[in-house]
């Protein structure tokens, strides 16, 4: 008898994509990085893949403008509540973001040149390790006497996601360059604000992220400039081209050098085009 058909990891990644439930996308992220690793999972197909304009999500958080988005300080429950719920929303999108970048862009023809496995290994690894975050910080969400969805949260990262969904390198220079790279930016300081509130246990949760956050970044770094070179393309001036012309909100400083080194994105990439 046969081995049976292995399914297409770009399948597997649309289930993901296609699964509404917070708790439920999460575990889903989780058994498909698992299938990738032992094999269960085979290489993207030349074969159409119909991918849905947005991901599925569930009825609660109400999704509203980026003002209308609650703002607390964070010497109360209510503002630490506020500061982790709008974290767990960044986490649930990336998931997201993670593999619709493996559906939408693995069977792409830049990769007939370049190591087509390891560019799914790296983002289904980017997916899974979302996941674990979303779980942490859900967890984080209860321990504070509420749930995910409890708060209002905005659309923003997906309509970065919109903007770059026909091609590889603009989603490559937007999602991880600007969006993921922006969170190392922040995290430090929210960190600092979270253990001065005396909140040590959503800090330590930030604190794994942010480590994590760094690999992701340089994941990024790593494939946007062997995209380019197969591309025939300078990594700076088409990294600055995406910017201004892919991302409405531009780059906002101050830049974590220290971090953004680490991953790979050094001051000529990014200091030309921030005002």
């Amino acid at each position: 008898m046969s081995a049976p058909e292995r399914q297409d990891v770009r399948a597997a990644a649309l289930g993901v994509l296609n699964t509404s439930g917070p708790a439920a996308k999460a575990g889903e992220a989780l058994r498909v990085a698992e299938a990738w690793r032992r094999g269960a999972l085979a290489l993207p197909s030349s074969c159409p893949l119909d991918l849905p304009e947005r991901p599925a999500r569930p009825a609660r958080p109400e999704l509203v403008p980026p003002g209308q988005v609650p703002r607390r300080r964070l010497n109360g429950q209510a503002g630490r509540f506020a500061l982790m719920h709008a974290v767990a929303h960044i986490e649930f999108n990336a998931i997201d973001l993670a593999f619709d970048m493996v559906a939408r862009f693995s069977g792409a023809s830049d990769f007939d040149t370049l190591d087509r496995r390891t560019f799914v290994s790296d983002w289904i690894g980017v997916g899974e390790d979302e996941a674990r975050h979303f779980e942490m910080i859900e967890q984080r969400l209860a321990e504070l006497g509420g749930a995910y969805g409890d708060l209002p949260a905005h659309d923003g990262l997906w309509g970065a996601a919109t903007a770059t969904s026909d091609d590889v390198l603009a989603r490559l220079a937007i999602a991880p360059l600007v969006l993921e790279a922006r969170g190392l930016d922040v995290t430090p300081g929210m960190i600092e604000k979270l253990k001065s509130a005396g909140d040590r246990e959503s800090a330590a949760r930030l604190e794994v992220i942010y480590r994590e956050e760094i690999g992701h970044v340089a994941a990024g770094a790593r494939w946007f400039e062997r995209v380019c070179g197969v591309r025939g393309l300078d990594r700076v001036k088409t990294f600055h081209r995406m910017v201004e012309t892919r991302f409405k909100g531009g780059l906002k400083r101050p830049f974590n050098a220290k971090a953004r080194e680490r991953a790979g994105l050094y001051p000529d990439f990014y200091e030309p085009i921030a005002p």
